[in-house]
């Protein structure tokens, strides 16, 4: 029997496709008409794999979450909670950085998706591990994500134009430099993560000291 001049359509196939399409052309690129296109299918094809385009972009953002390191919350993993928060955030980051325009899908939740909700798992069940009340641990993985995906929703630095002229110091009287900032984007937006990181880490630890730390004091019995 002949072999398939193409290989057969798969979920896997789908997905890659639909991926290329929002890292190149973003959100709105993706159908089930293009895609098709894409692959060289039928349109109702796609539909034995997906329901809809929604299930599809929930697809490729879940392959954006499976590509975030996790190992930092292993229990065989040496590094404590601050640590291991910074590693995975960095990593998450540079995931999101790769494919930005499925951001806005992340930040939207982990809704049903497998490596998403792996994600969130990981997260909870380390600062749980580390001694925060469920409630505050909950908390935490929601103010990463907003700081995470946040992050990759836009470049601070873009926002500047480099014409100088656009920032009249009559004006701007502090925007003298503002010009530079597009052509030092990268440089801008990553020194900001990680300023931001930093500094939300450093809040946490307090937090740290004065809830989780003060919760296995035991006062000294009268007279002890």
């Amino acid at each position: 029997m002949a072999r398939p001049r193409k290989p057969l359509l798969s979920r896997d196939r789908i997905v890659e496709a639909a991926s290329a399409l929002v890292d190149a052309e973003g959100l709105d690129a993706v159908s089930t008409r293009r895609l098709a296109a894409e692959l060289g299918v039928s349109g109702p094809s796609l539909y034995n794999h997906f329901r809809n385009k929604d299930e599809i972009l929930d697809a490729v953002a879940d392959a954006v979450s499976a590509q975030v390191d996790l190992s930092m919350f292993e229990r065989s993993d040496p590094r404590e909670w601050p640590a291991a928060l910074h590693d995975w955030a960095v990593s998450y980051r540079a995931a999101l950085a790769a494919h930005p325009h499925i951001a806005p899908v992340l930040a939207q939740g982990p809704g049903r998706r497998p490596a998403g909700l792996r994600v969130a798992d990981a997260v909870f069940g380390a600062m749980v591990e580390a001694g925060w009340p469920p409630a505050q641990a909950t908390y935490i993985g929601a103010l990463m994500r907003y700081f995470i995906t946040g992050s990759a929703l836009g470049s601070f630095a873009r926002g500047f134009v480099d014409d100088e002229t656009a920032y009249d110091p009559a004006d701007y009287p502090h925007l003298g430099q503002a010009h530079l900032l597009a052509d030092r984007r990268q440089q801008v937006d990553e020194g900001a993560f990680e300023t931001g990181l930093r500094a939300l880490l450093d809040g946490l630890a307090l937090q740290y000291e004065q809830t989780v730390s003060a919760r296995t004091v035991r006062p000294a019995p009268n007279g002890g």
